[in-house]
């Protein structure tokens, strides 16, 4: 494994255990939600029908996210690099009943087979803790002709205004990353690394492989939403920007 996954993979091993309560009320939901601020499916309109389709999660943690498309009628796989967070997910998956296939894996070289999913998804899993340039040509792989991908991600103006040096300090209106040649970002506070791209790049990474862009959603975090709940960014910031984006894009129909 490249070095990154291998400092996040020991992290989030690490952070099982306080993950774990929240993978319990997140299974314990009937609505699908998305990201920090769980704005809900129902108002950004970004997943297709999935009753009868074969998805997979990258990054899929206690596997909250797969639940509810498999309480949906989809046939679904979560695939995440971390044993203690799929630990957590088969635990709740005995609790709720509901069974589908958790395999160990890092998504930039996932051990399935070639056009065997019908949606890749991803709610800050391998979207914020994979290198774009190994999962992208991974989720073309992995796509049928005419299948998604929709995936949730750090919203660029907050990595742009975050100084990850200052784990308590949470982005301000000043912009403190350079915006031309952004990728890897190593945070100092705790060892681990994100990453993010340019507009431009994503939508070049995603035409090389031949994806094609059907949508960016920037979330804008609720009025009611909960203000303490993280470090790197307060509620009023992200009422005024995207703290998060979600993409959908599509593998060209053969």
């Amino acid at each position: 494994m490249s070095d990154h996954v291998e400092h996040n993979r020991a992290a989030w091993g690490g952070l099982a255990e306080e993950f774990a309560e929240s993978g319990r009320r997140n299974w314990a939901k009937n609505e699908i939600e998305w990201g920090i601020w769980d704005v809900p499916e129902s108002s950004v309109g970004v997943l297709p029908d999935v009753a009868g389709k074969d998805v997979v999660e990258l990054g899929c943690g206690t596997a909250y996210f797969s639940s509810w498309l498999a309480r949906r009628g989809a046939r679904v796989t979560g695939v995440d690099v971390t044993p203690e967070q799929l630990a957590t997910a088969r635990e709740l998956q005995a609790e709720h009943g509901l069974e589908f296939p958790l395999i160990e894996a890092n998504a930039e070289d996932v051990p399935l087979p070639d056009a065997s999913f019908d949606l890749v998804v991803s709610e800050y899993g391998a979207s914020i803790w994979a290198d774009p340039y190994r999962w992208i040509p991974e989720v073309a792989r992995l796509l049928r002709s005419g299948g998604e991908l929709v995936f949730l991600t750090n919203g660029l103006p907050l990595l742009l205004c975050w100084d990850d040096s200052d784990p308590e300090a949470p982005a301000g209106e000043e912009l403190l990353r350079n915006y031309f040649g952004l990728h890897r970002v190593d945070d100092a506070s705790d060892g681990t690394t994100t990453f993010q791209l340019p507009y431009g790049e994503w939508i070049r990474l995603f035409r090389a492989n031949g994806l094609a862009v059907e949508d960016l959603v920037a979330i804008q975090a609720p009025v009611d939403g909960d203000a303490g709940r993280w470090d790197f960014v307060t509620l009023e910031w992200a009422r005024r920007w995207p703290s998060e984006e979600i993409w959908r894009v599509r593998k060209a129909a053969a």
